[in-house]
Order: C-alpha cells, then structure tokens, then sequence
C-alpha cells in the first residue's frame, strides 16, 4: 500500500494564509518529484480558483459527499505537473444541513478518501486539504481524515488568542475520532520583521508550540497577494520574490522533518 500522507491546512480564523499555504506548498513539494493531491474544503473555492480551475461543470468535493459520484471522479489536472485537485464550490455550504440526520458524518470525507487511497488508482505522497475558516463540520471531516495538520498562524495581536479554542478542538477530536491526530507545525505568516509586535508573537509561538514552530517565516509578499488573482502559485507567478524563496525554505524544512520522524521510526 502507498504511504500517501494526508494533511490538513487548519485555522478556524480566515485571512491568515492557509490557501497561500496549500498552493505554494503543494507546488513546491512537485518540485521534488512529489505527486500531490490538493482538496478544496472551502465553500469559497480558492485553492481551486488559485490554480486557474473554473469550477463550472466539473465534479468538486460536494459531489463526493453528497453520493453524487466517487472520490476518483472527482480529481481534476491542474497546470501544473504532478499536481491534481478536487475542486470546491459555493453548494458545500449546504452539506451541513443536508447530512443533519447522518450519523457518520464526521467520517464521511474519511470514507470517501480511504477508499481511494488503499486503491490501486492512488499514487500521490501527498493529500494537502484546505480547511475552511471555522470550526464547522467540513472542519471536523478534515480533522477526522488526516494524519497530522499544519496551522499558519497570522503574526498578528489576536492570533494566539484564536488558537486555544482549534487546539480544544483538536483535543477532542483525538479522544472520540482521530487518535492519530498531531500538529505537525504551525507556520508563522504575513510576517514583518520591522514590526515589533511579528517579533512578540513569534516568541510567544515559539514558547507555546515548542520545536513544532517552523523555522521559516512567510513574510508580508505584494507577490504572494498577487499570483492568486492570476491563478497561479508564487513559486510559478514570480519565483525570486520574497514569499516564494521563503516557501521553497518551508517545503525544505517540511521534507526534513520526515526524514526525522523515519530515523525515528
């Protein structure tokens, strides 16, 4: 059976770079030769319009929940080699309501995946999937589904705050649903090193979370904010700026990590 790894991109607060976070990373873990399926769990759709997908007539992960068709039928090409998608749009929203009286509905995205992943049709490392801004039930799904998460952090005032309330969640998650479950790191984002307070929150971080705080931070990038406009990842958009060279780090450190964890296996 491949060892595909599947990940999920969490903060229950939007605008702290999770998207920015499953596109680069994914891009740049292709670049290593990496096979990678991306899944869009947002209503919003913008891992899939960040990589130039029009999510019009095609199959998106609502369909897959809903029964409408299977995880399979669901993947789409993108640009990009190596890298798939299942793509999101607005009718996820609705998911919640419509599987009310489900009783395995936080297990239904485990369902749908595991099937997929212990078929012979399965050859990605990497299942990365973006989470939406809140702690609803396509959140709970996610968390069920994956090994480990990665939390982009926004080095922000109140973003610390925010993060007792998903590591509560997390918490009680692995004691009813996930044992497995574990932050495999959190990822500072929209850092300025000139401001005073990016360097607090990062102290703080660090004294929380310990060695799970990347080394690499994501700076504040005009680049970064610009290449989704274009559908396009940075790394492809404009691969010398700031915010690509400090992804290429991240996927560097990413990759190290598990060498570590196989040493120690």
């Amino acid at each position: 059976m491949k060892n595909t790894q599947i990940i999920s991109v969490i903060n229950q607060k939007g605008g702290v770079g999770k998207t920015t976070t499953v596109i680069n990373l994914a891009t740049a873990l292709t670049f290593q030769n990496k096979k990678v399926l991306v899944i869009d769990l947002d209503p919003q759709g913008n891992a899939t319009t960040g990589f130039g997908i029009s999510n019009n007539n095609i199959k998106t992960i609502y369909d897959v929940l809903n029964g409408n068709c299977n995880f399979e039928e669901s993947i789409s090409e993108t640009s990009i080699n190596n890298l798939k998608i299942v793509s999101s749009n607005v009718d996820l929203s609705g998911l919640e309501v419509e599987t009310a009286s489900e009783n395995r509905r936080a297990f239904l995205l485990k369902d749908k995946i595991e099937e997929f992943i212990l078929s012979d049709k399965n050859d990605f490392s990497y299942v990365l999937i973006d989470c939406p801004p809140s702690l609803s039930l396509l959140t709970v799904m996610a968390l069920v589904v994956a090994k480990s998460l990665i939390v982009p952090l926004q080095a922000e005032f109140f973003a610390l705050e925010g993060l007792s309330q998903l590591i509560k969640t997390i918490d009680r998650i692995k004691i009813k649903l996930n044992p497995s479950l574990d932050i495999r790191g959190v990822l500072l984002t929209m850092f300025d090193k000139r401001n005073k307070l990016s360097n607090q929150v990062d102290q703080e971080a660090r004294k929380f979370f310990k060695n799970k705080v990347y080394e690499t931070v994501i700076p504040r990038n005009v680049r970064l904010s610009e290449a989704p406009s274009h559908g396009t990842p940075v790394l492809i958009y404009d691969k010398m700026c700031s915010g690509s060279r400090s992804y290429l780090s991240f996927t560097e450190e990413f990759l190290k990590q598990e060498d570590i964890m196989d040493s120690a296996a």
